[in-house]
């Protein structure tokens, strides 16, 4: 299974760039966590490395019993090394967005904070809540865009898999497969009932890359998103 996108928004630190003017206005509501640059998209989980004594040559064969792996699949087909490319270009999109607007905030705040002592009270408290709920909507938007983003990734990969689907049958019919095992679950295995490889090999001969933007949640209830 695959890994998920990180997320954009990581921890609980508020929004502290906002300076003293935040102070003012949080005691009604707590400031909403700043959106924090996420890393690259982390490429599909591989299996973990076996144990010495599992790292064996097997010579028998079970008729019928094949091995495949999906992670492999995903990791180093020529398709699937695109795919994560461009998710790390559209997740790189949305941290720029994201890290825009809060820059605009904190200046807004950092103003506000230096016209303190020539506003009224009243302006003071006005402009400082305004900011404060200009801080939650870009909270919201962060976790919109973390969701999107996950929702990028499972399609974009669940079209590469989809593509394979053919070729696996194809390569399982050719070795005679009647039951075909996820690689991560055996230790070992005679490489010649491993698919993996032949369909990556056919994969890359049927296509290398496809278009896909990130998918758009804005317009689904906050239900549907998760």
């Amino acid at each position: 299974m695959m890994k998920t996108l990180p997320r954009i928004v990581a921890g609980v630190a508020a929004i502290a760039l906002l300076g003293d003017a935040s102070l003012a206005f949080a005691q009604a509501k707590p400031a909403a966590p700043a959106p924090k640059a996420a890393a690259p998209a982390a490429k599909p989980a591989a299996a973990p490395a076996a144990p010495a004594a599992a790292r064996m040559t097997l010579t028998g064969t079970t008729p019928g019993v094949c091995i495949l792996s999906r992670d492999a699949i995903l990791g180093a087909s020529t398709v699937g090394r695109y795919v994560q490319t461009r998710l790390g270009q559209l997740q790189n999109q949305a941290n720029a967005e994201l890290t825009g607007e809060q820059s605009s905030i904190q200046t807004a705040a950092k103003d506000l904070e230096a016209k303190k002592a020539t506003l009224a009270p009243a302006a003071y408290q006005q402009q400082g809540a305004a900011l404060q709920q200009r801080a939650e909507a870009l909270q919201e938007k962060a976790q919109l865009r973390d969701r999107e983003l996950q929702a990028t990734e499972q399609k974009a990969y669940s079209r590469v898999l989809l593509e394979a689907t053919p070729l696996v049958e194809t390569e399982a019919k050719s070795k005679n497969c009647s039951v075909l095992l996820d690689a991560q679950a055996v230790m070992a295995v005679n490489d010649s009932m491993n698919l993996t490889q032949g369909v990556i090999t056919a994969l890359n001969g049927k296509f290398t890359q496809f278009d896909f933007d990130r998918e758009r949640l804005d317009n689904q209830p906050a239900a549907q998103q998760r």
